[in-house]
């Protein structure tokens, strides 16, 4: 398949936002697979802010980041998305290049706990203001459990709205594959 599959096309998108010394932000840090990436993207001169509001999802990033000797680079907060703005220093504001979400329910976890419509357009909200110019926003969406479902409609209500003199805003989706498989939005900042 030459279609490049949604999280390779996820990864694309980082590498055209996120270079060496850039400030990145993992909105879902889940198992630590896009913080790892994003702090090797950002190396020893940028920075990564994760967020993540489970234990067990902190602990596991922060062990793979070990692991890979990539920790230093990134700062963990056990906290909703939707408290970036006051989470990340000042200092920070304006020069964030990538955020990533994988949205849904942790891996392994407890499929209970799922990300919220509120809470992830309030982060989004929130990065828009405080991102560079040109920088990227790219929800992977998995929509198929109830809450995921919900999540999505609110999600591409809101998104079709930004002004398209602030934001450009992208769908990336396989339309004729079974079982709700995710979608990519991403959102560039104007």
């Amino acid at each position: 398949m030459k279609l490049a599959r949604i999280l390779f096309f996820a990864r694309t998108l980082m590498d055209l936002a996120v270079q060496e010394g850039d400030i990145a932000v993992d909105a879902t840090v889940g198992n630590g697979h896009d913080t790892l990436y994003l702090a090797k993207r950002v190396g020893k001169t940028g920075h990564v802010f994760g967020f993540d509001i489970q234990t067990q999802a902190i602990e596991n990033t922060k062990n793979r980041l070990k692991e890979h000797g990539a920790i230093e680079q990134v700062t963990l907060f056990q906290e909703s998305h939707d408290r970036l703005i006051e989470k990340i220093p000042e200092q920070y504001h304006s020069k964030i290049t990538g955020a990533i979400f994988n949205l849904g329910y942790l891996p392994g976890g407890d499929k209970q706990i799922v990300t919220k419509p509120d809470s992830t357009i309030r982060a989004v909200e929130q990065l828009l203001e405080i991102m560079a110019p040109e920088g990227i926003i790219v929800l992977v969406i998995y929509h198929g459990h109830p809450e995921g479902a919900v999540e999505r409609d609110a999600l591409l209500e809101y998104v079709q709205t930004l002004d398209q003199q602030k934001a450009h805003v992208l769908r990336y989706q396989f339309i004729n594959q079974v079982n709700n498989p995710p979608f990519i939005v991403a959102i560039e900042k104007r």
